[in-house]
């Protein structure tokens, strides 16, 4: 798999995973200057059991820490993430 992509689209953007032709993605929907709303996730039924929509989670995450920006997670796989990891509470809007 190549690297995660943040494809920006000014009030609109998503976090690519690209590999054969495939792609898994996070989208979001920006909120101002520092909030985005994380709307959905998706990962190939090929790709899935193999960690893809967590690494992508997780490098949003690691996004908002570095940009200073808060995640308002509404995508129901993004929800659980948040529930599961106590300690993204503070980039959580």
């Amino acid at each position: 798999m190549t690297d995660i992509e943040l494809q920006d689209f000014g009030t609109k953007g998503r976090y690519v995973l690209a590999r054969d032709g495939d792609e898994a993605e996070l989208t979001y929907v920006k909120v101002g200057e520092h909030e985005i709303v994380v709307d959905h996730t998706f990962v190939p039924p090929a790709w899935r059991g193999q960690g893809v929509a967590e690494k992508l989670v997780r490098h949003v995450v690691d996004d908002a820490r570095a940009r200073g920006f808060k995640i308002r997670p509404v995508c129901p796989y993004v929800v659980v993430a948040f529930r599961r990891h106590p300690e993204w509470a503070d980039i959580q809007a």
